[in-house]
């Protein structure tokens, strides 16, 4: 059987020394189109060191998101990459992300979940440095076609969208080149940039990184409602809907809550189509 979900629960962790610095944050940043004006005092804070801050979605290209792609080779992870979407991210902050840094990560299989078609397999990384605990990070990954094993279906519940009408409503254009800039952060996935590998998977033109949609959105929500200081993120979370083609908008709608912020997230080119669901912002 390509999942036993026994034996990847029960694996032994896999661990990693990590490094970045300052430049590693401000070419993700760049990626997630930071730095429009260039000059622009909020914009500096994501682009010019003497300034820098980190935004929280950087956990997910730290180390170049290697831990990630290590728990798909995880003893009784045996799948066709082909076959595997992400569908949700949450990262947990224990503390800001600091501009330079080295951590030791921990990477483990946290769940396997039998959605019937398919299978859903968490995987958990937990970063600490000298200072203790960073963050913890899980990556919702679905794998078509490797559901019916008799396992458990997995948390169902999802948070509800507001009924009322968005407090803010933000449109934050996607670039042409914005996946070619956005993958040198480590994601080196043709599907991004090469137009004949994209066609083989289904799409008319390289479509853009999800988790790039990810960090612009968290961006989007910090400059809003946060008075543009990541730190006081203290978790986000999300589950990918749909793509995105470079050179389109995502169109951001935030409710505020006490110490949290709802958000969706659309493609308006294209009727408005799902980007982002179930997205939330928890904050100090």
């Amino acid at each position: 059987m390509p999942i036993d979900a026994a034996k990847a629960v029960a694996a032994e962790p896999r661990t990693a020394e990590i490094t970045w610095g300052h430049k590693d944050v401000q070419l993700y940043h760049l990626g997630l189109g930071a730095g429009t004006p260039a000059t622009d005092p909020g914009e500096l804070r994501y682009t010019l060191e003497s300034r820098l801050q980190v935004l929280p979605s950087f956990a997910t290209v730290a180390g170049a998101g290697a831990a990630m792609m290590g728990g798909l080779a995880a003893p009784g992870i045996d799948v066709d990459l082909a076959h595997v979407l992400h569908g949700g991210q949450t990262i947990e902050l224990h503390r800001p992300i600091p501009v330079e840094g080295t951590a030791r990560t921990t990477a483990r299989v946290a769940a396997v979940y039998d959605k019937t078609k398919a299978a859903v397999i968490v995987l958990r990384t937990e970063v600490a440095d000298a200072d203790g605990p960073l963050w913890t990070s899980d990556a919702q990954i679905f794998v078509r076609g490797e559901g019916g094993f008799g396992g458990q279906r997995g948390p169902s519940a999802r948070p509800e969208t507001p009924t009322r009408a968005p407090d803010h409503t933000v449109d934050r254009p996607v670039r042409e080149d914005q996946a070619l800039l956005y993958r040198l952060s480590g994601d080196w996935n043709p599907l991004h940039a090469d137009p004949e590998f994209a066609k083989l998977a289904g799409f008319d033109r390289p479509i853009l990184h999800g988790l790039c949609s990810y960090g612009m959105t968290l961006k989007a929500v910090v400059d809003t409602l946060l008075d543009g200081d990541a730190s006081r993120v203290t978790r986000y979370a999300t589950r990918f809907t749909g793509i995105v083609f470079p050179g389109e908008t995502l169109r951001i709608r935030m409710w505020r809550e006490p110490d949290r912020v709802r958000v969706t997230v659309v493609a308006p080119e294209r009727d408005e189509a799902p980007v982002l669901a179930d997205t939330v912002i928890d904050h100090r």
